[in-house]
């Protein structure tokens, strides 16, 4: 088989693959109408999600090879697991071989097999993306050679589930469009002064109180439109035990996040003692209606210690270590003007003796950060947990740009780039003004494609210590999933290849021929039910004219 290298922006594959080699003779291996699955030992998990997938697009039952297949049957689609496949690859690495015999898959891991199942998928077409098979359909794939591996162990999303509260399924379908685009970590923004979304049982006011508003501001802070539909949600914990076990079949880890000490109206709304009631009379507040940064934060008591122990106990049991040993406790934007004008918290300052009102928030961190290392767990946070020092265990979201990351890489601390100016998939994706609710900074799909996770300061050393990144999807102005699927897709596709593919540097990337890889995976997302900005503009239903946004006042022209 002559093999050439070329043709990614001919297969459409995203991310692109470290070695892609097309035969120049564009021979094709066709699939039987019944194709057979040989499925080496520890292949079992990738072989039930081909039969599960690739099953449901085209009609195909992929019995198994063996003794009762019939005199003289071969195995169309061979998968293995072989370690030493993976060269300099790392453990996520996979071979694709395609050819006159058929295809083989094989995997360094079981993960490595999976992402290769993807590639799989992606050389058959985009009608393999379907529920159901379409009339008439065949199936055959290029004669290619694949070799590849990614380049950062992090690949994450995080989805802010607690401004708008997305279902089950909701979660379930962005597990799979992550696992399709070779991502492997979904960072679940779990609770907030808008609303907290996971079951607690020895607190069950937590959902019966917190998981619910009255209403919603519609569009930015400032706008003077309100949505008076009740809102609210949450998932039991059988649904986040169904999500984690989900997620771990796709080889995508489940980080959960729980917010303190700022960011926790809703915990004080159904729990009143955990807020300084000396200032506030904290019996009066409800799970906040509005976006921005509210001033009601925890206490700084041994009591509310004792009841977020209580909440961690429980969330540990729910994402257990061998799933994702890393918990995200939030650790932002927290405003000091209650503890200052709190006695209580002034003498607990004393009576602690740490710096001032900043001293207290390091104090709530650090001790979970401790609290958490005795039980096998790591913590990881957003940068300004840095303030006040960490254990060298704990990790860093780097998201106020990379100054935070850079610093902790620098201390010894393992980080993940997710920098508000270039991940933020919140953020609006052009400046016209069509875009709905238009928030931030303009980031187009050609920004997030150059996006660099490694810092250029940073030293070798340091640079090791950057596990890789996330974009974060925060859902203030994004009510449901059509918008979410707006404000995510197509950028997720780009942000992918910057944290899977080994690429140049940002100014050397070559977007045209990305853009080019784009056309053939517009399809692929048509064929999931993907509702993403067109390369051209929002869809008339997609805009939402005189619903105000958060243009950045004063920024340059493109911010």
């Amino acid at each position: 088989m002559d093999l050439i290298r070329t043709g990614l922006i001919r297969t459409g594959l995203i991310p692109a693959p470290r070695v892609a080699l097309l035969d120049g003779d564009g021979r094709r291996f066709a699939f039987g109408p019944e194709p057979l699955l040989d499925s080496g030992p520890g292949t079992g998990s990738v072989a039930r999600w081909l039969r599960r997938e690739l099953g449901a697009a085209t009609g195909w039952s992929l019995p198994a090879a063996g003794p009762g297949a019939g005199a003289g049957a071969a195995a169309e689609l061979r998968l293995r697991i072989n370690p030493d496949a993976a060269g300099d690859r790392g453990p996520e690495s996979y071979l694709i071989d395609v050819g006159e015999g058929g295809a083989e898959l094989t995997g360094a891991t079981p993960a490595g097999l999976f992402w290769g199942a993807q590639t799989l998928r992606q050389l058959l077409g985009p009608d393999a993306y379907r529920k159901a098979p379409l009339p008439g359909r065949t199936w055959s794939l290029p004669y290619t050679r694949v070799a590849d591996g990614p380049r950062f162990g992090w690949r994450g999303m995080m989805l802010d589930v607690a401004r708008h509260f997305m279902p089950k399924d909701g979660v379930l379908r962005y597990i799979d469009l992550l696992a399709a685009h070779k991502l492997n970590v979904l960072h679940l923004h779990l609770t907030d002064d808008q609303g907290w979304r996971i079951e607690i049982r020895r607190y069950p006011r937590l959902t019966e109180v917190g998981a619910w508003r009255p209403r919603s501001r519609w569009g930015h802070r400032a706008s003077p439109l309100w949505n008076d539909t009740p809102h609210g949600g949450f998932y039991t914990q059988d649904d986040i035990r169904e999500i984690v076990a989900y997620a771990a079949e796709r080889h995508v880890r489940v980080v959960p996040e729980i917010d303190l000490p700022g960011h926790s109206q809703a915990a004080i709304a159904a729990y009143p003692e955990l807020g300084n009631t000396d200032v506030v009379d904290t019996a009066a507040l409800g799970v906040w209606d509005d976006w921005g940064i509210c001033e009601n934060v925890l206490a700084p008591t041994e009591a509310v210690l004792r009841f977020y122990e209580g909440v961690f106990e429980e969330l540990l049991e729910l994402f257990p270590a061998e799933v994702s040993p890393f918990v995200h406790v939030g650790g932002d934007e927290c405003p000091k003007a209650q503890w200052k004008a709190s006695p209580a918290a002034q003498e607990r300052i004393r009576e602690l003796g740490v710096d001032g009102e900043d001293g207290l928030q390091s104090w709530f961190v650090r001790h979970f950060d401790g609290w958490l290392a005795e039980r096998g767990r790591r913590l990881i946070g957003w940068d300004e947990i840095l303030e006040g020092g960490l254990a060298p265990g704990a990790a860093v979201s780097s998201w106020r740009g990379y100054a935070g990351g850079t610093a902790a890489a620098a201390a010894g601390h393992d980080v993940v780039m997710c920098p508000e100016q270039h991940v933020y998939l919140d953020h609006r994706q052009a400046g016209g003004g069509d875009e709905p609710m238009p928030i931030g900074y303009v980031r187009s799909l050609e920004d997030v494609y150059r996006f660099e996770p490694v810092p250029p300061k940073l030293s070798p050393e340091a640079a090791a210590h950057v596990l890789g990144a996330q974009a974060n999807m925060w859902t203030e102005v994004t009510q449901d999933q059509d918008r979410v699927d707006y404000q995510v897709f197509p950028r997720l596709a780009a942000f992918a290849e910057a944290v899977w593919s080994w690429q140049p540097a940002p100014e050397e990337r070559d977007y045209a021929d990305f853009e080019q890889r784009m056309a053939a995976h517009y399809p692929r997302l048509d064929a999931l039910g993907v509702g993403y900005r067109p390369p051209g503009g929002p869809l008339p239903w997609q805009r939402r004219p005189g619903v105000r946004g958060r243009p950045i006042e004063g920024a340059p022209p493109n911010v």
